[in-house]
């Protein structure tokens, strides 16, 4: 039987938008947690993603939602054939292993879940496992890293001061154009000319954001999009389908922003 050959992952692709990259490598040099805010798509995730890759640290990620309790992100016993056991969670696994840990869109997690981040973010970064009697203190290369984005905070979804607090804070925004498309080529390959029309159809549409659309077009979507053309699909379709679909499910608003694709790209 011949052995499967392993193949390398490919270095995670990002492009700075500013001095974020310094400030992330500040903050995990000096133990301290990050908070990362901005609107979907714009690129949060790939950052944290590219920073741990770049740090040469293992990364732990969490999707957070409604359910999330202390015990998902904690650990807790599981009952097997000999009894029971204990199971770590992510955060207490990148606790043990001095990992960066992200909770990405931390806000939707239930409040008393974020309780249990507050002992890792001050002085003492300890992390204290009620169920076992252990407390664990996090050693030089653990890092905590949280986003959410602010557009859609409001009263019940908010950060309490007293958590806000604990965090160093940095802003990710989408793109300047040229930028943007500079994105779009290294992720997909696209036509660098492709790649501006697709930035400018962005612009235009980001334009009806707090109008007719709650979110404007992300830089993942236009990614999409990006790939959908270069696979061979027709320019327009490929924008329907990434950047008109995703973004509403309005009848009207969806005939406005065709025509808007169909304006921009003739």
């Amino acid at each position: 039987m011949h052995a499967i050959p392993q193949i390398a992952p490919l270095p995670i692709f990002y492009r700075p938008q500013g001095g974020e990259v310094a400030l992330f490598e500040h903050a995990f040099h000096n133990r301290l947690p990050m908070m990362i805010k901005g609107p979907t798509g714009c690129g949060k995730t790939r950052f944290v993603r590219y920073m741990a890759e770049r740090l040469g640290r293992r990364l732990y990620t969490v999707a957070c939602h409604d359910d999330l309790t202390a015990a998902d992100l904690v650990g807790r016993h599981l009952i097997a054939d000999g009894g029971t056991f204990w199971s770590d969670g992510p955060l207490t696994r990148a606790v043990r292993e001095g990992a960066i840990c992200y909770l990405d869109e931390v806000v939707e997690a239930r409040k008393d879940t974020t309780v249990v981040l507050h002992p890792l973010t001050d002085d003492r970064r300890i992390l204290p496992l009620e169920r076992t009697g252990e407390t664990l203190h996090a050693p030089d290369g653990f890092m905590l890293v949280v986003s959410y984005n602010p557009g859609y905070q409001n009263l019940l979804k908010g950060m309490k001061p007293s958590t806000r607090q604990r965090f160093v804070a940095l802003s990710l925004g989408f793109p300047p154009p040229v930028l943007e498309a500079e994105i779009l080529i290294g992720e997909t390959g696209i036509d660098p000319q492709q790649a501006r029309r697709l930035v400018r159809l962005a612009g235009a549409l980001r334009a009806l954001k707090d109008h007719d659309l709650e979110e404007g077009a992300s830089t993942r979507l236009l990614v999409y999009a990006a790939t959908l053309i270069q696979s061979g699909m027709a320019e327009n379709d490929a924008c329907r389908a990434a950047l008109v679909e995703p973004l509403t499910d309005d009848a009207e608003t969806i005939a406005a922003l065709t025509e808007v694709i169909d304006a921009t790209l003739g």
